[in-house]
């Protein structure tokens, strides 16, 4: 017992550096010489001085990540080696120490632009060996699976993984066609008996229930064309409806109409090819509709589990990580929380939204699935995660905020420009997210006013 007691402790040890690790090299790879709020900075050292980059980046000129302001090119010429810096008080010690190593033994990657893109294709080549790996045994290590999916899952292998994320499909591979099987089967039974009945027979909190699922449908992601055709909102209206009856506690609430969403994009890409703009769900026979309805309500209810409390009355949990944001915030970067503090504005007032709709409202929609990739592999760990990751996507702007009073500040949180965001801005939120995780989150105090 002993021995295997040990051989855990290790495996979970060489999987947490590994993944600590290869946070490192995405933070490494994207941010060369710039700047971290919360004072963590990633410098460039070169042996031989690059005139072109002085020019380029004048010394005396710090330019912020939060501006969005590389260029694409720029980010596959850049390479060199990292040391990370930290601050220099005591309760951030032992964090900067097992970070330190780690950035002194990244290796220098090449400057030529076409290496860098067979390199990249190489990596992915080697994640989805080890996906396909994992996937192929009778009974699957959910925790291996998990740390493969934090940092993206290949999309034709998403819905598969997804379902088994959220516990939907068993990791028993010979007990999974059966149980999906009997869910959809039972998603049948429940729109049979609560959705497709006269309203004569339903109350009439149910009905203003319906009524109001009906006017929210056609405002659901309205930028994206695929979700105006009638028959996705048809779907869309008895997923929430059956959610909504057989969740009373909470019911349906404004914002859970979003999170609904990316399960229907992931589960149609199992059944529809192409571009997302000339899907038609008309292509698709009445069951495989069906068997997508079913899974999106299986997967929306495994979802909703982990997070109860946001969607009752008052909606509690919201509030609580609203506070606890608002704590990080002021512990990373006091200069923002300050002003925000001197101008009046409540974090509330736009992160509310943030938490309600999972961002999904925040950022290009082509980027909600492999945001949610890191979500699904949190597990029963995400609320807590979720402020990490709000966090350092309101810092990315820590600049821009500074200067902007409090009505500017409202109009600018509501209309972030994110519309050009490309999997580089995401990655890096995510991977700030995660190494502010694991400085302050075994230190509760460090947050505490």
């Amino acid at each position: 017992m002993k021995n295997n007691r040990g051989e855990g402790k290790e495996s979970n040890s060489s999987n947490l550096d590994s993944r600590f690790n290869q946070t490192l090299r995405n933070v490494q790879g994207l941010l060369q010489g710039r700047s971290f709020p919360g004072k963590v900075l990633l410098t460039r050292r070169s042996e031989t001085s690059n005139d072109s980059n002085l020019t380029r980046h004048p010394p005396d000129i710090e330019r912020s990540y939060s501006e969005n302001d590389i260029e694409p090119s720029e980010l596959i010429n850049r390479s060199s080696e990292g040391e990370t810096q930290y601050p220099s008080n005591n309760e951030n010690t032992a964090t900067a120490n097992k970070l330190k190593p780690s950035m002194s033994n990244i290796e220098s990657t090449s400057c030529d632009a076409h290496k860098t893109v067979m390199g990249a294709r190489a990596t992915d080549s080697a994640r989805v060996m080890k996906f396909t790996k994992e996937l192929s045994g009778q009974t699957l290590r959910l925790e291996t699976l998990r740390e493969l999916a934090w940092s993206g899952v290949p999309p034709y292998l998403r819905p598969t993984i997804w379902r088994l994320l959220l516990g939907y499909a068993p990791p028993n591979s010979d007990r999974r066609e059966g149980v999906l099987t009997r869910k959809r089967l039972e998603y049948l039974d429940c729109v049979a008996q609560y959705y497709d009945i006269p309203d004569t027979e339903r109350s009439d909190d149910e009905i203003t229930m319906l009524r109001q699922i009906a006017v929210d449908c056609p405002r659901t992601v309205p930028d994206v064309t695929f979700f105006q055709q009638l028959e996705v909102q048809k779907s869309l209206e008895r997923i929430l409806y059956t959610w909504a009856i057989r969740h009373p506690a909470s019911g349906y609430v404004q914002g859970i109409n979003d999170l609904v969403t990316p399960f229907i994009i992931v589960f149609l890409s199992e059944h529809l090819q192409g571009s997302l703009e000339n899907w038609s769900i008309l292509d698709l026979s009445s069951q495989k509709i069906s068997d997508v309805e079913a899974d999106c309500y299986w997967c929306l209810s495994k979802l909703l589990d982990g997070m109860q409390d946001h969607y009752t009355f008052a909606q509690p949990g919201i509030q609580r990580l609203v506070f606890k944001l608002k704590e990080l915030v002021r512990r990373i970067d006091e200069p923002v929380s300050r002003h925000m503090d001197e101008q009046g504005l409540d974090f509330l007032q736009f992160a509310f939204r943030w938490f309600n709709c999972l961002l999904i409202r925040e950022i290009p929609f082509h980027l909600v699935a492999r945001l949610w990739d890191t979500y699904l592999a949190e597990g029963d760990a995400l609320p807590e995660f979720l402020v990490y990751i709000f966090a350092s996507f309101l810092l990315t702007w820590s600049d821009k905020l500074q200067k902007l009073d409090f009505q500017e500040m409202v109009m600018f949180l509501q209309h972030l420009p994110t519309q050009n965001w490309s999997h580089q801005e995401l990655e890096m939120v995510l991977s700030r997210a995660y190494m502010w995780h694991t400085m302050f989150n075994s230190s509760p105090s460090h947050l505490v006013s």
